[in-house]
């Protein structure tokens, strides 16, 4: 988890700067970004990826630096969405204590999330409530052998916010499944973090070219409320 450490000193993003950032990213992914959509507030969720103590306390050795930068928006994307009585749908990235799931990410990554742990825990800040359903997950995609999909269909859910971390990784994963399952994908790029800048615009770049439509939680949260 060296790379995790090293990134972990050097914030990319705070919760100061992530504003006047957003604006830098969205303008840079511009041309890409044109699959502009407003979102159904009547079949619309929200999807909260792995903002687990795991990855958000930075004493951990696989601090995610965006996580806490993106912390406050998350929260309010979530408030607005339960006071609209709107889905909250939380994930959580675990391992079973003995690795019995672990396969190729036991030697790929060098430590596990274990499930039941403190560190497997969603940030207080924005714990999911006793009715919000919380996915446990074992691989990057919250789709990848989980119920989300039957979930999602149940409540007939169409358009779906991603927000989370790792943007890179469980969040991009996330939100390409979910456009090949034909979900209308809203990914506001300052409530997805990661580790550095790089693979952050990265991901914002490949998901407007394919697969989503860039956006601010700010707007979201406007269109729900409108």
């Amino acid at each position: 988890m060296l790379f995790f450490e090293e990134y972990a000193v050097n914030h990319y993003v705070t919760s100061e700067t992530i504003t006047e950032k957003t604006g830098l990213w969205l303008e840079k992914i511009s041309p890409f970004n044109q699959h502009e959509m407003k979102i159904n507030k009547d079949k619309c969720a929200l999807l909260v990826i792995d903002m687990q103590n795991f990855f958000l306390e930075p004493k951990s050795p696989t601090f995610t630096c965006g996580g806490l930068a993106i912390l406050q928006n998350v929260k309010s994307l979530i408030h607005v969405f339960r006071e609209k009585d709107r889905p909250v749908i939380f994930t959580k990235h675990v391992h079973h204590p003995d690795h019995l799931d672990s396969g190729i990410m036991g030697w790929w990554w060098k430590g596990m999330c274990i499930e039941g742990s403190p560190e497997s825990e969603i940030h207080p800040a924005i714990a999911p409530l006793p009715n919000e359903k919380v996915v446990l997950k074992h691989r990057y995609s919250a789709f990848y052998n989980t119920d989300l999909d039957t979930v999602l269909r149940c409540l007939k859910i169409e358009d779906l916010v991603i927000a989370g971390i790792m943007t890179n990784m469980c969040c991009e994963s996330t939100a390409r499944d979910a456009y090949y399952r034909d979900y209308r994908v809203f990914f506001p790029a300052d409530s997805n973090g990661s580790i550095n800048e790089e693979m952050h615009l990265a991901s914002l770049l490949n998901l407007a070219f394919g697969f989503a439509f860039i956006t601010q939680a700010e707007r979201i949260i406007r269109e729900i409320l409108d």
